[in-house]
């Protein structure tokens, strides 16, 4: 079932935050159609592995990485500091930004350090060190709607270069007015992945992927459809949604106009 020119590698592990999904389990469920789709605000752990400090600072773009990561991890039964993580979002951190915005339009322009270094687009990458003492190298990617997308050819391509596992953490969080208006982002979201370049036994599924012309694919569900484009890193749904429904298939995701992505899964 690959694309001319694709990427192949195994899905070891996933983790899901998402309204109405607390974690990939319930997920599962519900993109495969065996539960209704409920919608209630994302539930985001706290980051018990931060130091204290730290922990009171994480924004909910942090949290959100932080728990996806972690849950694909766990699933797969793989320590965090022998994978490369590819981090992948649409924004940085909403909420600090607003928060510079109104220091920076007030008659004291001094901002603040800690405010300065959580708005950065790679902050979920430096929390994600301090977490788990991971050493090995991360990216930290921006696509826009296509994030997402953008975060799995990377993830692939490094999987496929360096021939060790590789995690993805595509994520995003809500937006504050007066960027909501422009930017209205309504909750926070996030999806983890683990790749690896060979089969195990934890194997779930070999991916394959491939540029395409083809339109992305929409969900059967409208609910569930209005999530996917409601949040940019939800736009990996219809992936999940193969996944959980116990594949094969093919899917199409959302990329850089007019470029798509071809995404196959054959199942173990």
């Amino acid at each position: 079932m690959s694309a001319p020119h694709s990427l192949c590698a195994w899905i070891e592990g996933v983790g899901l935050i998402a309204p109405g999904m607390p974690d990939w389990a319930s997920g599962a469920e519900v993109l495969a159609g065996r539960e209704p789709f409920q919608s209630a605000p994302s539930v985001l752990p706290a980051p018990l592995l931060l130091p204290p400090a730290e922990r009171r600072r994480a924004s909910r773009v942090v949290r959100v990485a932080l728990a996806s990561g972690l849950a694909a991890l766990e699933h797969a039964g793989v320590d965090a500091a022998a994978v490369a993580a590819i981090f992948s979002a649409s924004t940085a951190d909403g909420h600090n930004c607003h928060a510079l915005c109104e220091t920076l339009a007030s008659n004291d322009h001094r901002v603040s350090p800690t405010r300065f270094h959580n708005s950065l687009h790679n902050t979920p990458a430096g929390y994600w060190s301090i977490a788990t003492g991971a050493m090995s190298a991360s990216q930290s990617l921006c696509a826009y709607d296509g994030s997402f997308s953008a975060g799995l050819l990377e993830a692939m391509v490094q999987t496929a270069t360096s021939q060790a596992p590789v995690l993805l953490v595509a994520y995003d969080a809500e937006h504050p007015d007066p960027l909501f208006a422009v930017r209205p982002i309504p909750d926070a979201a996030g999806i983890g992945l683990v790749l690896s370049p060979v089969q195990t036994p934890r194997s779930l599924a070999r991916i394959s992927v491939a540029l395409s012309d083809t339109p992305p694919d929409p969900l059967t569900d409208p609910a569930l459809d209005t999530l996917r484009t409601a949040i940019p890193a939800l736009r990996g749904l219809p992936l999940l949604g193969l996944l959980a429904a116990g594949g094969p298939g093919c899917v199409t995701l959302e990329y850089l106009a007019p470029l798509s992505l071809s995404v196959s899964l054959d199942r173990c």
